[in-house]
C-alpha cells in the first residue's frame, strides 16, 4: 500500500538537471553550516554493522534490519537504521574531547517504512554527535543546539534561493519549543500526528520534547528505542512545508541516555537483556563520554529547501508501480 498527496497544479519549479545540481549546492552548503555551528567534523561511517552486536538504531523495535552472510569473515551483518549508537563508540574510540563533535553521511535501507510523500525505503542522512559534560545535560542546552541547527538551515535556504530565484519560499528561523505532554493537553483530541500538523501550521518551526516516555493519557508520542536517547532530553524539529500543508521532521536529536537513564528506560521498555552489550556496557560503567546528537536528513532537506511535493524528486529510490503511475498522472516527475 502506499499513500500519495497531490496538489492540484503542482509544477516543480526546477527541472531535472537543475534539481541535481541543486541537491548538490544544498548539501554542501548546508553541512558547511551545521559544521561551523555545531563544531563538527566529518569522519567516514559504515553503512553495515555486525548482527546482534547492540550497535544498530531498533527505531521503534519492530522494524526488520536488512541482513546477511560474510562468509569471509564467518558472521552475519545488517544494513544501518541509522548511527545513533555508533557515533558514540566513535568519539570515544577516535578520542574525541568536550566541546569536540563529528559529523557523517549515513545511508540506510528501512525495508519496513511506509511509502508516500516524506517517506522511502532508502534513507540518507547526515549523523551528528559532539561530546558535552554532565552539566550540559539539561533543556537549555538542548535548545540552544535546536536554534543553531533550525539557523543553519535558514542559512542554507536563503543562500540556495539566491542561486534560483524561482525559489521564493522562506523559512521561519524561530523555533517554538513545547513537550509532548503539552502538546496532549492543548489537543487531547487528537492524534500525535494531527497534534503536529495543527501546532506547526501555527508556529512553522517546532521541536517537540521528550519523545518516548508513556504520556499522561496512557499513549506514546512517537516510539523511541530506549537507549540512545534521553527521552527527557529529546525531540523532533519540525518545519511547515508549504508546498505539501504539511509539517515535515527534518531531525530527531537529543542528550544522550547516561547511567541512570539507560536503566531506566531498558526496564521501561522490557529491554534489559540489552545490559549485556558491549556498547550498553561502556554506558553504565561510564566509559563512554557523555554526548548529544541526531540525525538530519538529506532528501526532507533537499525536498524543503526546493519547495518539492515529494521526496522521490530529490533521491533515487524505488517505488511501487501504482505510485509510480500516480506520480506521472499528479505531474510530478520523480528521479
Amino acid at each position: 500500500m502506499y499513500k500519495l498527496k497531490t496538489v492540484q497544479g503542482y509544477a516543480p519549479k526546477l527541472g531535472h538537471r537543475d534539481t541535481e545540481k541543486a541537491i548538490k549546492l544544498v548539501k554542501d552548503e548546508f553541512q558547511k553550516n551545521l559544521a561551523a555551528a555545531l563544531g563538527l567534523e566529518r569522519i567516514s561511517a559504515p553503512v553495515m554493522v555486525r548482527a546482534h552486536s547492540g550497535l544498530n538504531d531498533d527505531l521503534n523495535g519492530v522494524e526488520r534490519p536488512v541482513s546477511f552472510d560474510v562468509p569471509e569473515a564467518g558472521f552475519e551483518v545488517e544494513i544501518v537504521h541509522s548511527l545513533a549508537k555508533w557515533k558514540r563508540m566513535a568519539l570515544y574510540e577516535y578520542g574525541f574531547k568536550h566541546g569536540e563533535g563529528l559529523y557523517t553521511d549515513m545511508n540506510a535501507i528501512r525495508r519496513d517504512d511506509a511509502m508516500d510523500n516524506l517517506h522511502s525505503v532508502y534513507v540518507d542522512q547526515w549523523d551528528w554527535e559532539k561530546v558535552i559534560n554532565r552539566s550540559e545535560r539539561n533543556e537549555q542546552f538542548l535548545q540552544a543546539a535546536v536554534r543553531k541547527i533550525a539557523g543553519a538551515l535558514a542559512d542554507t535556504k536563503e543562500f540556495i534561493n539566491g542561486v534560483y530565484p524561482a525559489l521564493t519560499h522562506e523559512l521561519c528561523r524561530e523555533v517554538y519549543f513545547i513537550t509532548s505532554e503539552e502538546l496532549l493537553k492543548r489537543y487531547p483530541d487528537k492524534s500525535a500526528k494531527e497534534r503536529e500538523y495543527e501546532i506547526t501550521k501555527l508556529h512553522k518551526t517546532v521541536f517537540i520534547q521528550k519523545i518516548g516516555g508513556t504520556l499522561s493519557d496512557g499513549t506514546r508520542h512517537d516510539g523511541r528505542a530506549p537507549d540512545y536517547d534521553d527521552w527527557e532530553l529529546n525531540g523532533d524539529l519540525l518545519f511547515w512545508h508549504s508546498v505539501l500543508g504539511e509539517p515535515i521532521e527534518i531531525s530527531s536529536m537529543g542528550v544522550r541516555v547516561d547511567e541512570t537513564s539507560l536503566r531506566a528506560q531498558l526496564a521501561a521498555a522490557n529491554a534489559t537483556e540489552r545490559e549485556k552489550y558491549a556498547y550498553h556496557k561502556a554506558i553504565l560503567c561510564g566509559k563512554l563520554p557523555l554526548t548529544v546528537g541526531g540525525g538530519i536528513g538529506q532528501s526532507r532537506l533537499c525536498m524543503l529547501l526546493l519547495e518539492k511535493l515529494h521526496i522521490g524528486e530529490v533521491q533515487v529510490s524505488v517505488w511501487s508501480d501504482e505510485m509510480l503511475a500516480a506520480c506521472r498522472e499528479a505531474g510530478i516527475p520523480i528521479l
